[in-house]
């Protein structure tokens, strides 16, 4: 009881120590995934559910057949999915909060921020797999890749950095909300907007003026533009300078947002 009551006297941890310390909790977030695979069954149904769903129901209307518009679909889902997994994180950090866990952590000798950047590291495995999941389905069903490998290894790359820079939206909104049961409300309506809001499902020149505009500044529009060009071939250079200065951009404003509303919550 005396060590959690005196967090403030805890010594300043250096930098390195630091990030061995949130790498060891990330290793512990992984273990109990390998040891409970279920927790990763909305990973594996969610990126089945939605290719089936957007090739088989809405391929004709948009396409005119659901094989030439799975060329177009699968490099958009791939941001998608690693978006939605990406709002896992937040629920999981109140979850955590609310049961006393990192309260237990505070009694460790460790540094403060170590929980924080084990649960976000951690679900690096959620985004992997979901992806992994959403390719071999495609493939499967006839997608291809016509670029190479090393584009392919890049775009999947930056799939992953995707869902990493929109956890810290997660996390904010897992660690402002007043309950675990509000965290997938929340989640949704910040993840409905930058999705259908996008180029996606659908080209952009076929939607009203107004959306256009919210769809040029849509950061979601040009990771999914870089990814198409790494996997289907056409520009590259364009869309990915755009995504480094969005993942730039948004870890600028929602990270720190992120780190005080955890220091708040967990001070």
């Amino acid at each position: 009881m005396t060590a959690l009551a005196r967090p403030a006297a805890r010594t300043r941890v250096a930098p390195t120590r630091a990030l061995r310390h949130g790498l060891t909790l990330a290793s512990r977030n992984i273990r109990h995934i390998v040891r409970s695979p279920a927790t990763l069954l909305d990973t594996v149904v969610q990126p089945i559910a939605f290719l089936l769903v957007f090739a088989f129901l809405f391929g004709g209307a948009i396409s005119g057949g659901w094989q030439p518009y799975l060329q177009t679909l699968v490099p958009g889902l791939m941001v998608q999915i690693a978006l939605y997994a990406s709002m896992g994180t937040g629920l999981a950090l109140h979850t955590d909060i609310s049961k006393g866990v990192f309260d237990r952590f505070r009694s460790l000798p460790i540094a403060r921020s170590a929980p924080l950047v084990g649960a976000v590291l951690g679900d690096v495995v959620r985004y992997a797999v979901a992806v992994g999941v959403l390719l071999a389905l495609a493939f499967a069903l006839g997608f291809r890749v016509q670029t190479g490998p090393l584009p392919a290894l890049l775009a999947f790359v930056l799939v992953i950095v995707f869902g990493l820079t929109l956890c810290w939206l997660s996390v904010l909104v897992g660690l402002v909300a007043s309950s675990p049961q509000a965290v997938p409300g929340i989640a949704t309506a910040v993840v409905l907007p930058l999705t259908f809001g996008s180029n996606i499902f659908a080209d952009p020149a076929t939607m009203p003026g107004w959306l256009q505009l919210w769809v040029r500044v849509n950061p979601v529009t040009h990771f999914v533009d870089a990814v198409r060009g790494l996997l289907l071939g056409g520009q590259t250079a364009g869309p990915l300078a755009a995504s480094l200065v969005a993942v730039i951009a948004l870890h600028a404003v929602l990270l720190p947002l992120a780190v005080r509303a955890y220091l708040r919550r967990t001070g």
